[in-house]
C-alpha cells in the first residue's frame, strides 16, 4: 500500500485526531491557525482547541493579494503565481506555529485549509444564464502538504457548488455538529467581511437548519478606512464611526439592493458590497459631500440593519433566540450596541460561552469539516436548495 494511504487509514482509525484548521477571510487580516483535538464524528463530534493564533499578513503580502482580490480585471499570471505563493506562505506560517507549540509536523494528523478567497460568483450575482455558481479560493493544498509533510484537505467549497449549493456559507455543517442544543433556538452569527448566520432549531431537526449570508459585515467599513486613512486597516473600537452621525438618506439607499430582499439561503461578497456600491448610493442620495465620520457611522448602521432584518425575518418579533457571535465584527462596540438595540428580545453571547474562542471559530469549523471528510457521513439536511447533504474537501498527499 502507498505509504500516504497507510498513514491516512491509521489516522482514520484513531480515537482522536490532531487537526490544524486554517482560515483566511475576505478581510485579509492574516491566517487563523487552530490546533484541534477531535474525536468522534457526526453528532458525536467532540473538539478541544489546544492552541490558536492569528498570523498577520505583512503589508506587502496584503497588497499582493489585494491586487487580484475581487477583481474581474485581475492579472491571470498573478492569479496563477499567487495560488502557489499563498500555499507556500501558509505552509511556512503553519510550521512556525507548530514549532512554537512545542510540536513537530509528524505530530499533526491533518491540515484543513480553506485557502484565500479571491472571487465569489454565485449565479445570483453574475447573472450569466449559461454559467453555474462559482467561487475561487487559492493557496494550493499540495504546496502545504509537501512543505509541511502533513496530509492536507482543501478546496472545500467546490463540492458544495457541484452538489447544487453556492459554495457558502459552509458554517452550517460544523455549527450543527458542534453547537446544536436541545431546547434552545440558536443563531450562530459570524461577522467577518460578510455577515452570515446559521439557524439551529431547538428540536435539533437537521431538515430545519440553514446557513445564509445576510450582507456586509466589516467589508465596506474596512474598505473605506483603508482607502481614506493611511496605515489603518479597520476602525478600531469604532472610533471613527462613533464620531459621526448616521445619514438617513444614505442608509436608505444602501439598503436598496435586490440581494437584501432575496430568500434564504443566499451568498454574496465584496464583489457586490464595495466602494463602488457606496459611491452609487451616495450619488443617488445626494450625500457625496458627507464627511468620513458620518459615512463610517452610516456604514456601521447599514451592517447592523441588514443583520437585524435577517434575524427578524427568520424569527419574527416575539421569539427570543440565543445569538452566539464570532468574527471580527463582534469586537466593534458600536455595531454590537446597535444589534442589541435592534433585537431587544434576543439574548447575546459569544462562542466563548460554548468553549470555542470566537476568533478561532471559523478555523475550527474547517478542522471539523476535514474530520467529517475522513470519518463521517453526509448529514441529512433534507432535499433543500442551497444545503446539500455532503462531505467536502480534496485530499493532498505529502509525497
Amino acid at each position: 500500500m502507498n505509504a500516504n494511504w497507510a498513514r491516512l487509514f491509521h489516522t482514520i482509525e484513531k480515537k482522536e485526531r490532531l487537526i490544524i484548521g486554517l482560515m483566511s477571510g475576505t478581510s485579509l487580516d492574516g491566517l487563523d491557525i487552530a490546533l484541534c483535538n477531535i474525536s468522534g464524528n457526526g453528532a458525536a463530534t467532540k473538539v478541544k482547541v489546544k492552541n490558536f493564533k492569528t498570523v498577520p499578513y505583512s503589508n506587502a503580502f496584503k497588497a499582493e493579494v489585494k491586487a487580484i482580490f475581487s477583481r474581474k480585471d485581475a492579472d491571470l499570471q498573478m492569479v496563477c503565481l499567487m495560488n502557489e505563493k499563498i500555499g507556500l506562505i501558509h505552509a511556512e506560517m503553519i510550521l512556525k506555529a507548530i514549532e512554537s507549540w512545542g510540536l513537530k509536523p509528524e505530530d499533526v494528523d491533518v491540515i484543513a485549509s480553506h485557502g484565500q478567497t479571491i472571487f465569489h460568483a454565485p449565479a445570483s450575482l453574475h447573472k450569466l444564464s449559461d454559467y453555474p455558481n462559482g467561487t475561487l479560493q487559492i493557496g494550493d493544498g499540495d504546496h502545504i502538504a509537501v512543505k509541511t509533510g502533513v496530509v492536507t484537505i482543501c478546496d472545500f467549497r467546490q463540492k458544495h457548488i457541484a452538489a447544487g449549493g453556492e459554495g457558502a456559507p459552509l458554517a452550517v455543517y460544523g455549527d450543527y455538529l458542534l453547537f446544536s442544543e436541545k431546547g434552545e433556538d440558536r443563531v450562530m452569527l459570524n461577522i467577518g467581511g460578510i455577515a452570515n448566520f446559521t439557524y439551529l432549531p431547538g428540536d435539533n431537526d437537521a431538515a430545519k437548519v440553514f446557513s445564509t449570508d445576510v450582507g456586509p459585515g466589516n467589508t465596506l467599513m474596512d474598505q473605506f478606512v483603508q482607502h481614506h486613512y493611511e496605515g489603518l486597516y479597520f476602525d478600531q473600537n469604532a472610533a471613527i464611526a462613533k464620531a459621526g452621525v448616521v445619514s438617513a438618506a444614505l442608509l436608505k439607499e444602501l439598503m436598496q439592493s435586490d440581494f437584501l430582499t432575496a430568500q434564504f439561503p443566499k451568498t454574496t461578497g465584496p464583489e457586490l458590497f464595495n466602494l463602488k456600491y457606496l459611491k452609487a448610493a451616495q450619488e443617488r442620495s445626494k450625500t457625496s459631500s458627507l464627511n468620513n465620520e458620518d459615512i463610517m457611522a452610516t456604514l456601521c448602521s447599514f451592517t447592523a440593519q441588514v443583520i437585524v432584518d435577517a434575524i427578524e425575518k427568520c424569527f419574527g418579533d416575539n421569539q427570543k433566540p440565543s445569538i452566539y457571535m464570532s468574527g471580527g465584527g463582534m469586537h466593534n462596540p458600536l455595531l454590537v450596541k446597535q444589534l442589541k438595540e435592534g433585537l431587544p428580545n434576543a439574548r447575546f453571547y459569544t462562542t466563548e460561552d460554548l468553549q470555542i474562542n470566537p476568533d478561532a471559530k471559523e478555523a475550527v469549523l474547517f478542522a471539523v469539516l476535514a474530520n467529517e471528510t475522513l470519518t463521517g457521513n453526509a448529514i441529512n439536511f433534507g432535499d433543500r436548495a442551497g444545503v446539500p447533504s455532503i462531505c467536502m474537501g480534496k485530499i493532498c498527499l505529502p509525497f
